[in-house]
C-alpha cells in the first residue's frame, strides 16, 4: 500500500496524520483507544485523531 500524507501535527512522524492511499481510502495515524468498551473484530483497531485536523482536512480540500 502506497501512502501519501494529506494533513498531520507535526513533520516528526510521530503525531496524529492523516493519509490518502493508493486503494482510495484514508490512514489515519493517532493514539490508540483501549478503554472504548467495544468489542472490534481482531484485525481492527480504534485510534483517536484531533478533529481540528479533520476539519483542516477539509478546509484545505484534501478530502
Amino acid at each position: 500500500m502506497k501512502l501519501t500524507r494529506l494533513v498531520g501535527e507535526c513533520d516528526e512522524g510521530e503525531c496524529p496524520t492523516i493519509y490518502a492511499t493508493d486503494r482510495g481510502t484514508l490512514a489515519i495515524q493517532g493514539d490508540r483507544v483501549a478503554d472504548h468498551g467495544l468489542e472490534l473484530p481482531a484485525h481492527e483497531t480504534m485510534v483517536e485523531i484531533p478533529v481540528e485536523l479533520i476539519r483542516k482536512a477539509i478546509r484545505d480540500n484534501l478530502i
